[in-house]
C-alpha cells in the first residue's frame, strides 16, 4: 500500500503536505503573539534580524501558497465525479462563506475586539475570493485555464509599479486586487495583507495540477513530473534571483556577506506573493509530494489528520493562540485588555516590551499543536462518519 492509497476518497500525500503547512503556520502566529522582538522589528529586516529568527519566519512562507495551491487541487479532485456546474456552484458559495468567516469569526479571533475596529483581509479572504473566481474559470478548457494561471503567476509583477494612493474606494479596490496596504475607511482600519490577483493564479494552477492525480496517471510518470516541476521551479528561482531584474517587488540587496547575503537572497515578497516567492515555496512542495508517495502514510498519521480538517484547525488555532497570549500578557504585568486589539498585535504600543525569548516561542508552538490535535482527530472522525451532512464540506 503506497501513500496515494485513498482513505475515504482522499489522497494521503496531499493531506500530509497540507497538514504540515498548517502546523508550520501556527509557528508564525505564535511568534506574532509571544515573541518579545516581534514588537521591535520585522524578522525579515536584514539590518536587524539574525539567522534563527529569520528562518523561523522564512520557513512559514511555505504555508500560504501550499494551502491555496492545494485548495485548487482539492477542488479538481472533488469535482472529478460531479457535473461541472455543481462544482462551480459549490466553489462560489463556499468562497462567499469563507469571506464571511474571515470578516467575522477570524477577525474577532485575531483581535477579541467586538467593535471590529480593524478589518484584516488575510489568507481566508484570499482563498474565498480565489474560489469564487475559480468557480467561473473551471468552465474554460483546461489548457486555457493553465495558460491564464501561468500568465498571472509570471506576469503579475509587471503591476508592481502601479501604485494608487489615498483612502478612497478605488484605492481600496486596487489594494485588494494587487497592491495591498493599510487604509482607514468609515472609522475602521483595513489591513489588506493578501491582495487576491496572484492568489487566484496560484489556486487556478493548483486546480490544473490536480490532473496529475487522475485515475489513469501512472505513479512513476507522476513522480517524474513532480520532480521536474520541483527542480525546475527551484532552479528558475535561483537564476531569476541571481540575475536580480524581475520577479519580485524588492530586488535582493547585494551589499551583504555571509549569512546576511543568504538571507537577502531568500527574502522574497509575500504581500502580494511575487513570482520568486511562489517558485521558492511551491518548488520544494512538489518535491515533497513526489518523495512522500513511498512513505506509506497512514490515515491515522497525526499530520494527515490535521491536513484533513484545515479550516477547523485554522479557526481553533487563532482562538487558542490569542487566548493563551491574553493570559501571558496578564501574567507578565500587563492588562488583559491590552490583548483586545484595534490593530495587528505587534503594532500595539500598549504591548511594548511584552513577550518571551525565541526558544519559548517554539515551546509554546509545540504545546499549541499538541493541544489542538485531539480536537482535530475527533472532528475528522465525525466528518468521515457523516458525509451526508452537506454543511460539513464548508468547514
Amino acid at each position: 500500500m503506497n501513500a496515494l492509497t485513498k482513505a475515504n476518497g482522499r489522497i494521503q500525500t496531499i493531506d500530509f503536505l497540507r497538514g504540515l503547512a498548517m502546523i508550520i503556520m501556527a509557528l508564525d502566529h505564535t511568534r506574532d503573539y509571544f515573541h518579545n522582538q516581534a514588537f521591535i522589528f520585522d524578522p525579515l529586516d536584514i539590518k536587524n534580524t539574525y539567522p534563527s529568527l529569520f528562518f523561523t519566519r522564512w520557513i512559514t512562507h511555505f504555508c500560504a501558497p501550499v494551502f491555496v495551491f492545494l485548495a485548487g487541487t482539492s477542488a479538481f479532485l472533488s469535482g472529478r465525479e460531479k457535473p461541472k456546474m455543481e462544482l462551480s456552484q459549490f466553489l462560489i458559495s463556499r468562497g462567499f462563506w469563507l469571506i464571511l468567516v474571515e470578516l467575522t469569526i477570524c477577525i474577532f479571533g485575531w483581535t477579541f475586539n467586538p467593535n471590529f475596529e480593524v478589518i484584516v483581509l488575510g489568507v481566508i479572504w484570499a482563498i474565498g475570493c480565489s474560489m469564487i473566481a475559480l468557480g467561473f474559470l473551471i468552465h474554460l478548457p483546461i489548457k486555457v485555464l493553465l495558460a491564464i494561471s501561468l500568465a498571472i503567476l509570471f506576469g503579475h509583477n509587471l503591476l508592481d509599479s502601479v501604485e494608487v494612493k489615498g483612502d478612497g474606494i478605488v484605492q481600496i479596490i486596487w489594494a485588494a486586487l494587487h497592491q495591498g496596504d493599510f487604509y482607514t475607511w468609515k472609522g475602521h482600519s483595513i489591513m489588506v495583507f493578501y491582495p487576491i490577483l496572484p492568489w487566484i493564479g496560484i489556486m487556478a494552477l493548483g486546480y490544473c495540477f490536480g490532473q496529475l492525480y487522475h485515475f489513469n496517471m501512472h505513479e512513476q510518470k507522476r513522480k517524474k513530473i513532480l520532480i521536474a516541476l520541483g527542480v525546475g521551479s527551484i532552479v528558475l528561482f535561483v537564476l531569476l534571483r541571481y540575475v536580480n531584474i524581475y520577479g519580485d517587488a524588492n530586488l535582493r540587496l547585494t551589499d551583504y556577506e555571509g549569512a546576511s547575503a543568504v538571507m537577502s537572497f531568500l527574502n522574497t515578497t509575500k504581500y502580494p506573493p511575487s513570482l520568486l516567492y511562489s517558485l521558492m515555496t511551491l518548488g520544494p512542495a512538489f518535491l515533497l509530494l513526489a518523495f512522500s508517495e513511498k512513505w506509506n502514510l497512514s490515515s491515522k498519521n497525526s499530520i494527515v489528520v490535521i491536513g484533513r480538517v484545515p479550516m477547523f484547525y485554522y479557526i481553533l488555532h487563532i482562538y487558542l493562540i490569542h487566548l493563551l497570549a491574553l493570559f501571558a500578557a496578564w501574567a507578565s504585568g500587563y492588562r488583559w485588555q491590552d490583548m483586545v486589539l484595534s490593530t495587528w498585535v505587534n503594532f500595539n504600543p500598549a504591548l511594548k516590551d511584552y513577550g518571551f525569548p525565541l526558544y519559548m516561542v517554539y515551546i509554546i508552538w509545540i504545546a499549541i499543536v499538541v493541544m489542538l490535535y485531539p480536537f482535530c482527530k475527533r472532528y475528522n472522525i465525525y466528518k468521515s462518519n457523516n458525509k451526508q451532512k452537506w454543511w460539513l464540506s464548508y468547514l
